[in-house]
């Protein structure tokens, strides 16, 4: 292990040939980490302009979203597990590498079927890359480093959503050569091809020393269930209902079922599958991932949501609708800084606070767009979305506490690959429920879709207030967990 006096004198090259990693490591790793997270953000804004150039259903907009996060969600832990077996630089180049193909290929899609193709190869890569970052960390830093870096990794998903937004509001006004919204997936190819010869510089090669075995049944039976409840929620509503998506959101209750069966079976054996049963059943661990669920759901539709009203409703530019949402990233980023001290101070009362404010927000923000509808400033929205930021980073920041707090050390990387997932399935199928239940009732009012849907979201806050109490007192050693990339 690498001291602070040594990261300061030593090269970053020597350090890696060492084993050890250099702070110019810890930001070429976050660089990598960024990329996937910012292409969650980035897409929203450009999701009216893809659906004019691809001549996209409604439907087919919601998949491009949900799709990768499904993907990312359904082999998230398998990445993980991937990297500890062979090598988690060598998993990072692979994902890194697998990422930016798919990224050329959503850039280059000729049609919506091919873009959600490519989006569901983009996220299975994410899922290579992304893990190997906080496990490089684990294994190569020591104490005081090692907090840093991990606070500047839950600080990126801050930053990303920031840039994410601006990023893909400025590629699609600017329409470069005119290329409308391919750039916004083009921008990855020559910043991940500088990440990855950085990384082969200056990140060194380590992996577990007892790897946990690879759960393919768990992988492929989860994949299959979240699917099974994804395509139907999608597009039953734009097919009119036919009985194959009954069919299929039958099958995926069987498969579930499943699943269970499957890793409980597993457990029995002695292995270590994708969703340990033996974690879910912690109090803290099932409420607190229950909570995380419906909270990503509301989180990812509102996203989904926002982006369509203000630019289809209101008729805003891509970077009009970039700068429309910037209020509420830039408070998610300030009180993810903020939050740990302020949860390590009030406990639970604070994530009660969070989401009375986020509350607040929601109800301002509807109450304006329904009342002033059509005209309505994207300056008034401003305050409402603050509101909405500050109340998210701080409810988000605690849960994700809650849900490690009596996870026993060993377990904890298994735990976080846990919540990750099921965060990132509450995204896709937010996108999938609420994003559908919009379009339904669009076609009756877009303000009165708006209102209703986030009406929802406001619904799942005030459960989530009440819910707070369920969950643990936070203590001084659960002080140092940040929040995941949303």
């Amino acid at each position: 292990m690498t001291t602070l006096a040594s990261a300061g004198t030593s090269g970053p090259r020597a350090m890696a040939l060492a084993g050890e990693l250099h702070s110019l490591g810890v930001h070429i790793l976050l660089a990598g980490a960024f990329l996937p997270i910012a292409d969650f953000f980035i897409v929203n804004v450009a999701l009216p302009t893809i659906q004019a150039s691809l001549n996209a259903t409604p439907a087919a907009l919601e998949l491009v979203v949900s799709v990768y996060g499904v993907a990312y969600a359904a082999t998230l832990v398998l990445g993980g597990r991937l990297g500890d077996r062979f090598g988690r630089h060598r998993l990072f180049l692979i994902g890194l590498c697998g990422f930016i193909l798919a990224s050329l290929a959503c850039g280059l899609a000729p049609t919506i079927g091919s873009l959600i193709g490519a989006r569901l190869i983009q996220g299975m890569t994410a899922a290579m890359l992304v893990p190997q970052v906080l496990a490089t960390f684990q294994a190569t830093l020591p104490g005081e480093r090692k907090t840093r870096a991990i606070a500047l990794y839950g600080a990126t998903s801050g930053i990303a959503a920031i840039v994410g937004q601006l990023a893909g509001g400025l590629l699609v006004n600017a329409n470069l050569l005119g290329t409308s919204w391919r750039p916004i997936f083009l921008i990855n190819i020559p910043l991940g091809i500088l990440v990855f010869i950085a990384s082969r510089l200056v990140v060194p090669a380590n992996r577990s020393p007892h790897p946990a075995g690879i759960d393919l049944p768990g992988t492929v039976l989860f994949a299959a269930t979240l699917t099974a409840l994804l395509v139907p929620l999608t597009e039953g509503h734009s097919l009119g209902w036919p009985m194959w998506t009954w069919a299929m959101l039958a099958a995926a209750v069987a498969l579930a079922v499943l699943t269970v069966i499957v890793e409980r079976a597993a457990e029995v054996r002695g292995e270590l599958p994708l969703l340990p049963p033996s974690l879910l059943t912690l109090p803290s661990m099932s409420r607190g991932l229950a909570m995380v669920t419906i909270f990503s759901l509301g989180f990812g539709a509102f996203m989904f949501v926002f982006a369509l009203t203000v630019q289809n409703g209101l008729g805003a530019t891509a970077f009009q609708s970039s700068l429309a949402i910037l209020p509420m990233a830039i408070m998610f980023f300030i009180g993810s800084m903020a939050s740990p001290r302020i949860i390590h101070r009030f406990g639970r009362a604070a994530l009660a606070a969070g989401g009375i404010l986020q509350a607040l927000g929601l109800l301002l923000l509807i109450g304006i767009v329904v009342a002033a509808w059509p005209h309505v400033s994207l300056v008034e929205l401003a305050l409402p979305l603050m509101l909405i930021g500050a109340g998210q980073s701080m409810l988000f920041s605690g849960l994700f506490r809650a849900v490690l707090a009596d996870v026993p050390a060993h377990l904890a990387g298994v735990g976080s690959g846990v919540l990750i997932t099921l965060q990132q399935s509450g995204l896709a199928l937010g996108v999938a429920i609420l994003g559908t239940l919009y379009l339904i009732l669009e076609p009756a009012g877009v303000s009165r879709a708006f209102g209703i849907v986030i009406g929802v979201q406001f619904g799942i806050i005030v459960l989530l207030v009440f819910g707070s109490s369920l969950l643990p007192r936070f203590t001084k050693q659960h002080g140092d967990v940040v929040p995941v990339e949303m």
